[in-house]
């Protein structure tokens, strides 16, 4: 949990005064869906306890001012310069402010102070917790009225069109519409949802989240190729989106590229696999998900093509050390894997890791269990 003294302190030495409150929205990690949610498929994350802070206070001179306890670094922006494609770290947050004035909301100067508790690089939605803490506190400051879909897609909008990462919308719902105890599925199409409980220690199961420490950036050029492909694909088949294949074998016969074949089979497979995650959950028995993670990241690795030598080992590792079923969790190129483990072997797994990673030669991860926790809104 972010420091709220410290995060109050830099807010008095930045305005003179007391922030008006403290907003926050978590990191995720998804259960099972990758790369589904921009192809108008399934996907079924839930929060972390790790979050983005921020202290805030509206301001009336026009002005943005943006600072981070972690970089020690503070901007400052006019409102009239907001603009797509400006800025750095700080433009996860200013777009936020842009997104919400272009879409008509009345939103004026603020002092945004942030600090944050959620791994960067490491696939846990670090940015998606920024801005939905954003979202969050300029909703409150300003006294808005958005639902709570419609603030996640305020966010994604910050990201895709300010930022430039051209993600779907499966993080900033989560960081957002999430619940304590439970996994929020998440229709992408139709923007459904289910909170569906994920009851780990009343049968003695964790998930275990490990960083590999291996970084990774959605705004790279890999996860724009792979949704183009996707798009294209859909194109050659006659549907809107990959969700809608139905017969995959009749799909990959039509397609001449292998590479797409391969990126088609995954996001159907996938698809399917969140499906069947979904009804396990609802019937309870969350250890027979351990095969479907299992298949997740083999699809992953060998359609989508989207992990890396160091997931690859940590969840070769997690499951010769025990692990019920592991997986790359997140756009992949690097980040965390997510493993089903026995209440308490959590911390012994990622030990296992550890040495593996030693062995070979790699940095050593980090890791935590996770336990599902609530989206974003007002600590005090």
């Amino acid at each position: 949990m972010p420091d709220l003294a410290a995060l109050a302190d830099r807010f008095r030495s930045l305005t003179g005064s007391e922030p008006e409150g403290f907003w926050f929205a978590p990191g995720r990690v998804n259960l099972i869906g990758e790369h589904t949610d921009y192809n108008d498929g399934f996907v079924l994350p839930f929060a972390l306890e790790r979050k983005a802070v921020l202290a805030a206070g509206r301001r009336h001179d026009d002005q943005l001012v943006i600072a981070s306890l972690e970089l020690n670094e503070d901007v400052t922006i006019a409102l009239k310069d907001l603009a797509p494609g400006v800025g750095g770290w700080d433009a996860y947050l200013a777009g936020v402010v842009w997104a919400l004035r272009e879409a008509g909301h009345a939103v004026g100067g603020a002092t945004l102070v942030l600090s944050s508790d959620v791994p960067l690089g490491a696939g846990l939605s670090s940015s998606a917790a920024i801005e939905c803490a954003t979202v969050a506190a300029l909703v409150d400051l300003y006294g808005l009225t958005i639902e709570k879909m419609d603030r996640a897609r305020v966010a994604q909008v910050a990201e895709n069109a300010y930022v430039g990462a051209p993600t779907g919308l499966l993080d900033q719902a989560a960081s957002t519409l999430c619940e304590a105890d439970a996994g929020l599925f998440l229709d992408c199409r139709t923007l459904d949802t289910e909170q569906v409980p994920l009851p780990m220690a009343a049968q003695a199961l964790e998930i275990l989240v490990l960083d590999t420490k291996t970084p990774h950036s959605h705004v790279d050029g890999e996860y724009g190729t792979r949704r183009r492909t996707c798009e294209e694909a859909a194109e050659i088949l006659g549907v809107d989106a990959l969700r809608d294949v139905t017969d995959l074998d009749a799909a990959l016969a039509q397609l001449d590229d292998d590479t797409m074949r391969r990126r088609v089979r995954h996001v159907v497979t996938e698809n399917a696999r969140v499906l069947d995650a979904l009804a396990l959950a609802r019937e309870g028995d969350l250890e027979a998900l351990a095969p479907l993670l299992d298949a997740s990241h083999a699809s992953m690795r060998d359609d989508y093509e989207i992990t890396v030598p160091t997931v690859d080992l940590a969840v070769e590792t997690a499951r010769e050390a025990g692990a019920l079923g592991a997986r790359m969790t997140g756009g992949g190129f690097g980040g965390c894997i997510i493993a089903l483990v026995r209440a308490g072997d959590a911390d012994r797994i990622g030990q296992r890791i550890a040495e593996a990673f030693s062995e070979a030669g790699y940095g050593r991860p980090e890791w935590f269990a996770a336990t599902p926790a609530p989206g974003a809104g007002q600590l005090r």
